[in-house]
């Protein structure tokens, strides 16, 4: 169907280029609201109609009898109906819709991947500060970002993973202060422990780990470092680098368990120690967007849109947090990146603006509107019909590894990836439990389970082999349960393009229980195995197809695809 549908657009575009220059451009097909009306639909001639001074219905009427007449439309199009104030519906034959089978089955885990492309894409996600467990909001961003990773894969970009840690700043301060007072025998709520509303601690019982741990003089490795505590009570500069070291480890181990993979660890700190921050900020004061009030150094941030100047340098020679930033991004942009993605909470909608400027300021060429940005709400977990707030282990919120232990890995990525990232999400820990229908990914793995328990039914008792379909007559697949499913399984490579664009990737959980669901009424519809041969090889075919694109569905999402439940 996807080479039918392309020579269908490229004989529209040709017959709007005959209505008017650069018309062709138009040329394009949408999927009618109601599926009786057709397989596709087109609105080219109403948008061209007051152009051309001519009635809408008409215009779509001369169309229709110009694209009749070509040999793309004789051969996939059954017929042409004008609905409406001009709307023109297309029905197609069914071998039209029945050669996406074959496209799926031909081109297996590569269906719906474009072309490989010289773009190179930089994905910065998680960049979750080294003080503490990965929390849900961290395992919001990182399957987030994992799946638009895998999206912009599909569409052919080279993607690279990188993680910023922020591993510089006085929350680091805090981490090693906290680890000597547990060290010392201190815990939170003894009069020696920092309280109040503004008390500078971390209260999490992992603290006390890395304080016992110290004490012992174990070693702890994490990706790029590997630290001996010294047991000095008194070592307060080895417990920090003993506690970040600790917890860089504990959260390769979380995202290890998430199977999300980085290309890349960038620290914070290396751009101080680099020169990289003095650098960034001597581009910007050459530039002469800089100037110096009240002991501060500001940025002329309202240069370029932003509702007032930023501080970047306070009064006691320390930078504002978004300074590091500009000079990170102008290394991403040093390093051949021409294009940024950076997934983070909502509480960075702030920064976007001042780091937007700041790039625009320091004159290297960066273009405006870099980086782009996909901003994601928090998570709110639910047990019992009641929302879990905290975890013993963390002290004050529930971690990745809290909800993947209480579910799965696969659960925990369909779910945090099934609303827009900008929208609050619930995560309900009995759903995710749920064996029914009610539980999307466990009703999206068991439609290819189910499609995998048919294939080798037919196998092992029949001694079928899978690779005989891709070559299946495939005339049998009139039913309309069958040609909805086929018009489904067409869907996928446009919506995959859609969702790369869109950094959308709950747009594949959408498409998936669709698919699912589809699938469901076919198999409710049709008995798959039966006794004739031409009949059984098509429907085989068919759903060896869906269970195809169900596969590469879930791996965009980095879910699995069980063969048995």
């Amino acid at each position: 169907m996807l080479s039918a549908k392309q020579h269908l657009l490229t004989a529209l575009a040709a017959e709007l280029e005959k209505l008017q220059t650069h018309a062709g451009a138009r040329a394009a097909f949408e999927s009618p609201k109601v599926a009786a009306h057709g397989d596709l639909a087109c609105t080219a001639a109403m948008q061209l109609a007051k152009a051309l001074k001519q009635n809408p219905r008409q215009l779509s009427e001369t169309l229709r009898t110009a694209l009749l007449g070509t040999p793309a439309f004789e051969r996939w199009v059954d017929a042409i109906e004008i609905a409406g104030p001009g709307f023109i519906n297309i029905r197609l034959k069914n071998a039209a819709k029945q050669a996406v089978v074959h496209e799926v089955l031909q081109a297996a885990d590569g269906f719906g991947g474009q072309t490989a492309k010289t773009d190179k894409v930089l994905v910065e996600f998680v960049s979750a500060n080294p003080t503490g467990p990965l929390h849900v909001g961290h395992g919001r961003q990182a399957a987030l970002g994992d799946a638009i990773c895998n999206l912009l894969a599909t569409q052919g970009q080279q993607v690279y993973r990188e993680f910023y840690y922020n591993d510089a700043g006085v929350q680091i301060g805090t981490l090693a202060h906290s680890t000597q007072l547990r060290a010392q025998g201190f815990k939170p709520g003894d009069a020696q422990w920092p309280s109040g509303e503004n008390a500078q601690a971390y209260n999490g019982d992992y603290i006390q780990d890395i304080a016992n741990d110290f004490m012992a003089r174990k070693t702890v490795r994490s990706d790029d470092r590997e630290f001996t505590g010294s047991g000095d009570i008194n070592d307060l500069d080895g417990m920090r680098q003993f506690a970040v070291a600790y917890l860089r480890h504990e959260q390769d181990l979380d995202l290890k368990a998430f199977d999300v993979k980085f290309d890349n660890y960038y620290l914070e700190s290396s751009l101080y120690t680099s020169g990289k921050v003095d650098a960034a900020v001597q581009k910007l004061r050459e530039a002469g967007k800089t100037y110096e009030q009240d002991g501060a150094l500001w940025l002329k941030s309202t240069d370029y849109g932003d509702d007032k100047d930023r501080v970047m340098r306070k009064g006691d020679g320390s930078y504002t947090y978004f300074v590091p930033d500009v000079a990170y991004h102008i290394t991403k942009w040093e390093r051949g990146f021409t294009r940024v993605v950076n997934i983070q909470g909502t509480d960075h909608h702030g920064t976007i603006a001042r780091v937007r400027a700041g790039l625009q300021a320091a004159n290297v060429g960066i273009p405006q509107g870099y980086p782009d940005y996909v901003l994601h709400t928090m998570v709110r977990v639910m047990r019992g019909g009641e929302e879990v707030k905290i975890s013993k282990r963390a002290g004050s919120y529930v971690t990745l590894r809290d909800l993947i232990e209480w579910t799965s890995t696969d659960a925990v990525r369909f779910f945090l990836l099934s609303r827009k990232p900008d929208t609050e999400y619930i995560f309900d820990i009995d759903l995710a439990l749920a064996q029914n229908n009610d539980n999307p990914v466990y009703y999206v793995q068991y439609a290819h389970a189910r499609i995998c328990s048919v294939l080798n039914a037919w196998t092992e008792k029949e001694g079928g082999d899978p690779a005989t379909l891709a070559q299946a007559d495939l005339t049998p697949l009139e039913s309309p349960q069958a040609q909805s499913l086929m018009l489904a399984l067409a869907k996928y490579p446009e919506m995959l393009t859609a969702a790369a664009t869109d950094f959308a990737p709950h747009d594949v959980t959408f498409y998936l229980r669709d698919l699912a669901s589809q699938y469901h009424s076919y198999y409710d519809a049709e008995r798959i195995l039966v006794d004739d041969v031409t009949v059984k090889t098509a429907r085989l075919a068919l759903v060896a197809a869906t269970a195809q694109v169900l596969k590469n569905g879930l791996k965009v999402l980095g879910v699995s695809a069980p063969q048995k439940m």
